[in-house]
């Protein structure tokens, strides 16, 4: 069978070597790739030809997608348009009157017709590789059509079905890739109808497909009818087996889509998918019938759940969905008086939930004192994990309390339950870090540090987190070589694409120790790294799961030239950024900053304005911002109090707000005032880490 193979080289700098194979011959592909190059197509096919005996189609289709897997798009599809695919595809088709052969002994069913048409398996990855070509051309529609030739030709040579004894074959897994991209290239060509269609088809149809392409179709199909925000109208009816459910609209087949799904996970026939319980939670509360979802899970698991339990799930469903408010909702049902109060589960979800929110957090602290109260007997295990959630519960209600001295209150008795967590789970990696975090954000650098290599060595090094918190505490008792040399050592312990956040750590221990250019150096390799897993993953979006995410290297990058008084290069660098995220508080903060710099003291004030607005909690705006009002302005002098005031609510060891905090006091009259905020901000710098700790939670 023709293949391309590709064979590795041992320097990354050089190209890979690419072979094409057939029937166990292989050829280097260079000299195809040369004339290629040079649009001498038929030159190349003439000599490919020749060199393996193969016919025009098939030696077309080795050039074609030899083009392709070179992203050379244009030319693949210049080199597919050559071919006669229809011809071919004719002369693969049974004639009208061929039946299927009758079944005898032990063959295989269809195994003789299977047979006849290995041939198929290049002709049409050679059309569905010709579909690709065009839809990265943006021309979606004709790669739907030809996408859809593909299906069409397959089910006139397996009339009756497709046969099973293909599923090892080329065919079905060129059949599977079709079924997936024929809606996907409807819905880019933008008709909805074909999307539906495509749909429904590819699941109705005898295709044999595997498990996994079904469950992908399927899933895809249950988004697209939630999301899509069209009315697909019902299913033909003919289309439907007697007395099964038919659903009315998209909503209702959506949820049909998503339960067959779970049935097929709880079975065993494909592995387990938690967005389909997200998905699912999602389309049930759009039509507000938690009871559905409920009766659903008895109906899977009979007797299984009691009523507290399934509202347990549900708040499971929606709490892996983000929708935390519907799922405490659900958990304050099962912990009323009436039903089961003092579920010890029920209470630390509660809690757990609580602590992501400062406004909730005083309602976590409840749930987290009263699981703690009742982790006795079997359950007494819990009790550390009820001590750690609320030691988190106490460090959020600490950032919306009131007074400096509640605040202060709050943030001991958080770092108390953390320690008493940790006697009880000693070998907690979460717990550790966490206290580990705690104690530097109270400037205890000793015991953080002891924490921290804790935390590393209970992972054996492979948190990037670890060390990250490590060389932040290091520099924080101004040990910048050997913040440095731990940041070395993680890089050689991390793999390439997690090795971000460590290089932009260490940039800025290269700024704080005064070398600017090594700095810069490092962005640059950063942004070379950024490149490689774009031509890896083959893809230029930043993802949530990429690993180095260009925007902030760009982000890191306009502020080190801003630093440097380089606005021109800083402009450049957040014009990048903002290629990327065009609205983002970072943004705004690095365009104000610029602004400033350059004297255009008004559009710093909207720029810095803009970005409060859209996070309140950004310290580093919020400081900015009460600096430039006080200077400018002595009638904003209590709003730039107020400012900094909420800084320091966030981020109390925040050096900076102190000193303008202080220099707001000065200019007010507030001399004492100003003298103690001066006094904090000095005894704070001194052990000031290059990155907020709190940014590793």
């Amino acid at each position: 069978m023709a293949e391309i193979a590709t064979a590795a080289s041992e320097s990354a700098e050089e190209a890979p070597v690419r072979e094409l194979c057939v029937s166990g011959v292989c050829l280097k592909a260079d000299e195809f790739e040369a004339k290629l190059d040079e649009g001498k197509i038929e030159e190349a096919e003439a000599s490919l030809r020749e060199a393996l005996s193969l016919s025009s189609e098939d030696a077309r289709y080795l050039l074609g997608k030899l083009e392709y897997q070179r992203s050379n798009i244009e030319s693949a599809l210049c080199v597919f348009e050559g071919m006669d695919i229809q011809a071919a595809i004719q002369k693969l088709q049974p004639p009208p009157d061929e039946k299927t052969p009758p079944r005898k002994g032990r063959s295989r069913p269809g195994s003789m017709q299977a047979e006849a048409q290995q041939p198929a398996g290049p002709v049409l990855e050679a059309l569905y590789l010709k579909a690709k070509c065009l839809q990265k051309l943006g021309r979606a529609t004709e790669a739907a059509d030809e996408c859809k030739t593909v299906l069409d030709s397959i089910e006139k040579m397996f009339p009756q079905g497709i046969p099973e004894v293909i599923s090892e074959n080329k065919m079905q897994e060129t059949l599977n890739q079709a079924a997936e991209l024929l809606p996907e290239l409807w819905k880019q060509a933008d008709n909805y109808d074909e999307v539906i269609a495509a749909y429904r088809r590819a699941l109705l149809s005898q295709w044999n497909l595997d498990n996994d392409c079904c469950a992908r179709i399927q899933k895809r199909f249950a988004m697209f009818l939630l999301y899509s925000g069209l009315d697909a109208g019902p299913p033909c009816l003919a289309a439907q087996i007697e007395g099964s459910y038919t659903p009315r609209n998209n909503l209702e087949e959506a949820i049909l889509l998503l339960m067959l799904l779970i049935r097929k996970y709880l079975i065993g026939k494909t592995k387990w998918d938690q967005s389909i319980m997200d998905h699912l939670g999602f389309a049930l509360s759009l039509c507000n019938q938690t009871s559905v979802l409920a009766q659903k899970f008895e109906e899977v698991m009979p007797g299984v759940f009691p009523r507290d339990d399934r509202w347990k799930a549900l708040a499971l469903c929606y709490n892996g969905a983000g929708e935390n408010g519907v799922s405490l909702n659900l958990l304050r049902k099962t912990l009323h008086k009436d039903e089961n109060p003092n579920d010890l589960v029920t209470l630390l979800l509660a809690a757990k939930i609580c602590s992501k929110d400062s406004l909730l957090a005083a309602e976590g602290v409840v749930y987290a004192q009263r699981a703690i109260s009742h982790a006795n007997g079997a359950d007494e295990h819990l009790k550390g994990v009820g001590l750690r959630l609320l030691g988190l519960c106490l460090g959020k209600q600490a950032k919306v309390a009131p007074s400096d001295f509640e605040r202060s209150h709050l943030l001991s008795e958080a770092l108390k339950s953390l320690d008493r967590a940790i006697a009880l789970e000693q070998n907690n990696p979460e717990l550790i870090f966490e206290l580990a975090v705690q104690y530097a954000e109270h400037r205890n650098l000793s015991a953080a540090l002891h924490y921290a290599k804790q935390f590393t060595d209970a992972t054996g090094g492979s948190m990037v987190k670890g060390w990250r918190l490590l060389a932040m505490i290091l520099s924080a008792q101004n040990r910048y070589p050997e913040a440095e040399m731990v940041i070395d050592a993680a890089l050689d312990e991390t793999a390439k694409w997690e090795q971000g956040p460590l290089f932009r750590l260490k940039a800025q221990l290269k700024i704080a120790q005064s070398l600017p250019m090594d700095a810069i150096e490092i962005y640059r390799y950063l942004l070379a790294l950024v490149q490689a897993q774009k031509n890896s993953l083959g893809s230029t979006s930043q993802g949530e799961d990429d690993r180095i995410n260009e925007f902030e290297v760009w982000i890191g990058l306009t502020n080190l030239y801003s630093s440097l008084s380089h606005w021109k290069d800083a402009e450049i660098c957040l014009g990048k950024a903002m290629e990327l995220k065009d609205y983002s508080v970072e943004s705004l903060h690095q365009k104000g900053l610029i602004n400033e710099g350059c004297g255009n003291i008004d559009e710093a004030m909207t720029n810095y304005t803009d970005a409060v607005v859209l996070d309140r909690e950004y310290v580093p705006t919020l400081v900015l911002l009460s600096s430039l009002m006080a200077r400018t302005n002595s009638e904003m002098l209590p709003v730039a109090r107020s400012c900094l005031s909420d800084a320091l609510k966030v981020q109390p060891t925040n050096s900076m707000a102190w000193y303008f905090l202080g220099v707001v006091h000065k200019r007010d009259g507030r001399i004492a005032d100003a003298i103690d905020c001066f006094q904090a901000a000095s005894i704070l710098e001194e052990s000031n880490p290059i990155e907020h700790f709190g940014s590793l939670l």
